[in-house]
């Protein structure tokens, strides 16, 4: 008797259809020689602390580091996972061969292999079925092509570190900062998380304490044209005011003409994270929703296996990849798309086949009949950009025009479209001389508009001509960083916090990124579930309990994405056999006891106030706060005493310096605040963390139709209605909302804007009339107090100085 285990109810049974196996029975389907069970995700687990040792029941720094000689398994404790695994279980005991059909994948491997070894299973013959698709021809190849589980131990070895690894980082961390800053609060940190919560926080830091510096562009029209000057911008508006009467009278002379072709190549097919950042920019889609609509698409034979890496396909797919496209081009919405391919010759592009770029999963491509509903939108996107991979590249032509007024150079420049490409197949296709919506070179700078940008038409210009033109001087402001959102935060997460936007160096990165495609959505979910992480729109921010626990590590090693990074690389060196997981586990180990250690408040030298957050310098007192020693250096870092009404002490100066936050509360306008200081030396103050704080959590899926609860049930203020839908306003704890669900509006008035409460008097007007009247107590980082007006402009609150 054959056994077969599946992960999911859906995968067992289109397996079991395939293999005869049509007897349905409790948790199992049966045929003449075979059996097809499955889990529901993971049904074992590592045992707990208290499972080893009744002393490590008691949350002790005494107990720490938690250390355990063999690490052990156990049922998970939920009813349902309990009552399935009893039958897998007797299954397996009962079978002569076992198949482990479970997601071909790390998660998968440790899925079966933890069932295994619980059950006593391990020495029994196993096959392993590895499926990237649930289509028939998929199925039947796979078990053609059935292995020794053998040949995959490395994989179950780089699955068991990562699961050893994640409980001995999560457990010794999240008991060490509990038992040491409790108050109330269980402080849960993560291998991944922990990173992940200081990369936006750190982000958040940016925005907060950015200055906006103003700067002064000499640009003039000619013929249509916008020329600018070919020069840095001013920062003095009197030097590009000078300029621009030196050049206002005086003919504009074209100089040089140069015209070259660009061709920008298609996109490559999706792997999840790229798939996952497409559908949050363009459609708000979480990257938990895409997830699940994608997985459940695979389960039901749309798309082949969701969560993978790779952006490249076997060339043996090539005659299945042709098949499903002209299944495809008969339904009519992809019937446009698809004619335009010769599918009797399709290219054997090595940008979309290559197998030295395909290890245990390929790319995301369709496989079946399209769907409807929220899955349609998955869909359409994975088909659009398998059919553009073999669309032409864009070719456009780009000119650059040198000019001269007097000796002062100017340049402008435009671009043609020559042949869209597979641009035609973006959402809103580029035309024939403009430049393709979404792949623009040459991006505006901040502040600029259409006018001054890289796509304006040009006229027919010829070399020597001249003529009058109307200069102008145009200003403007630097602008701060943007929050993260899931899109940004995902790319991020998949190098390892470098920005990096060049698609050859991601790809390069990406055995270095922060958790794994599958992960990096669950990552999120869970650290807005711990409200560490809020979603304001679709920017994610750090609320007070996460920026409070990052200013409470003061390790670096637990907030550096980098290391992460670096550990997630050893787990793929486990799995190729590069690395040896004991070795990796020891490391870990070690880290582990330096976790516990580095816990500890460091201690204050109370002889020195400590160093510039800056520049490194010494920190020294002065009549009015605690300055950087190198102000003739040009540091001009400042910690002044007068902070919110609150007059900062030198202990409590040297304690933010050295420490970066004051475990004490103090007293800001009227309430108990924690005082921290960011890398860049500003001063935020934070609410006082409390078991409040992490009650009534919102729920984990990104787009729930259920909105956080409210504080109360009064409605804020007196029934205002949203000035966006029109539903009703309601109080939450830290915002009057709209009461409608977050999927269909998220307008929100927060109660506190740039350190100013906004009682809900204030509300009120603002909704009502649509502006307050001038308020006094708002601060910035360049401003200790200042007066401004609230004013709703399109669905947002703005500060109106």
């Amino acid at each position: 008797m054959k056994v077969l285990v599946a992960e999911k109810p859906s995968v067992a049974r289109e397996l079991a259809a395939y293999l005869g196996a049509r007897r349905r029975r409790d948790g199992y389907f049966e045929g003449d020689d075979c059996r097809v069970t499955w889990a529901i995700g993971h049904l074992v687990g590592l045992k707990e602390p208290q499972d080893y040792d009744p002393v490590w029941q008691r949350w002790s720094l005494q107990s720490l580091p938690i250390l355990p000689r063999r690490f052990e398994l156990k049922a998970l404790d939920d009813p349902r996972s309990r009552a399935q695994l009893d039958i897998v279980l007797g299954l397996i005991r009962a079978a002569d061969e076992l198949i482990c059909a479970t997601d071909a994948g790390r998660e998968g491997e440790l899925i079966f292999r933890y069932i295994l070894e619980l059950g006593g299973c391990t020495d029994k013959p196993v096959q392993r079925l590895w499926l990237s698709a649930l289509t028939e021809s998929a199925i039947a190849a796979a078990f053609a092509d059935l292995r020794p589980a053998s040949e995959f131990d490395r994989l179950y070895a780089a699955a068991r570190s990562r699961s050893q690894a994640d409980w001995l980082v999560g457990i010794n961390g999240t008991r060490a900062y509990t038992v040491r800053f409790g108050r109330g609060v269980l402080w849960s940190l993560g291998r991944v998380q922990t990173p992940v919560l200081a990369l936006i926080a750190a982000r958040d830091d940016e925005i907060h304490q950015f200055v906006a510096e103003p700067w002064h562009e000499l640009r003039t029209r000619y013929r249509k044209v916008w020329f600018k000057h070919a020069a840095e911008r001013f920062r003095d508006p009197q030097a590009a005011n000078a300029l621009l009467e030196r050049v206002r009278a005086a003919p504009l002379t074209i100089q040089g003409l140069e015209t070259k072709e660009e061709r920008l190549p298609p996109p490559p097919l999706y792997d999840l994270t790229s798939l996952q950042r497409d559908l949050n920019t363009a459609h708000g889609l979480s990257a938990a929703d895409t997830l699940q609509y994608a997985q459940e698409l695979y389960e039901r034979k749309a798309i082949t296996y969701p969560r993978t890496d790779a952006r490249h396909l076997p060339d043996s797919m090539h005659a299945e990849l042709v098949a499903t496209l002209r299944r495809l081009g008969r339904i009519e919405r992809f019937a446009p798309w698809i004619a335009r391919l010769d599918l009797d010759a399709l290219p054997r592009s090595p940008r979309v086949f290559d197998d030295t770029k395909v290890s245990d999963h390929h790319a995301i491509v369709p496989t079946g009949n399209a769907p409807n509903g929220g899955h349609a939108l998955v869909y359409e996107a994975i088909v659009r950009r398998t059919v553009a991979a073999f669309y032409p590249a864009c070719r456009r032509e780009v000119t650059t025009v040198a000019a001269l007024v007097e000796d002062v150079p100017f340049k402008a420049r435009g671009t043609r479209v020559v042949d869209p490409g597979h641009t035609v197949l973006e959402e809103a296709p580029a035309r024939a001389g403009t430049a393709p919506r979404g792949r623009r070179r040459g991006a505006a700078r901040d502040g600029e508009d259409a006018e001054g940008d890289s796509d304006q038409e040009l006229p027919e210009l010829r070399v020597g001509e001249s003529g009058p033109h109307q200069p102008e001087v145009r200003s403007g402001e630097t602008r701060p960083p943007r929050p993260f959102t899931e899109s940004t935060l995902l790319g991020a997460m998949e190098t390892a916090g470098k920005l990096v936007e060049d698609e050859q160096l991601r790809q390069a990165l990406k055995a270095r990124g922060l958790g794994t495609p599958a992960t990096r959505a669950a990552i999120l979910e869970t650290l807005i579930r711990r409200r560490y992480v809020r979603r304001e729109r679709r920017n994610l921010r750090a609320t007070d309990l996460g920026r409070y626990l990052v200013a409470l590590v003061r390790d670096p090693i637990l907030k550096s994405p980098e290391l992460t990074g670096e550990w997630e690389a050893k787990l793929e060196a486990i799995q190729t056999g590069a690395m040896d997981d004991g070795q990796f586990m020891a490391e870990i180990e070690a880290f582990t006891g330096e976790l516990v250690g580095n816990s500890q408040p460091l201690p204050i030298d109370t002889k020195r106030l400590g160093a510039c957050p800056r520049c490194g310098a010494e920190v020294i007192r002065g009549s009015k706060g605690f300055g950087c020693s190198s102000w003739r250096d040009g540091c001009g870092f400042v910690l002044w005493q007068e902070y919110r009404g609150h007059t900062i002490s030198p202990s409590q100066a040297a304690e933010l310096l050295q420490r970066r936050i004051c475990l004490g509360p103090v007293p800001i306008e009227g309430a108990p605040a924690v005082l921290c200081l960011t890398a860049g030396g500003a001063v935020l103050h934070l609410q006082v963390p409390s078991r409040a704080d992490q009650a009534g959590a919102p729920p984990q899926r990104g787009r729930s139709p259920t909105p956080p609860a409210p504080a109360s049930n009064t409605e804020a203020p007196a029934a205002t209605p949203c000035p966006v839908c029109r539903a009703p306003m309601v109080e939450r704890r830290d915002a009057y909302g709209c009461s409608a669900p977050e999927a269909r509006c998220s307008f929100r008035i927060p109660k506190q804007i740039a350190g100013k409460q906004i009682t809900r008097a204030v509300a009120k007007q603002l909704l009502t009339k649509g502006r307050t009247r001038l308020l006094r107590g708002f601060v910035s980082p360049t401003e200790p107090s200042f007066a401004a007006r609230l004013h709703l402009r399109e669905g947002r609150v703005e500060l109106e100085a």
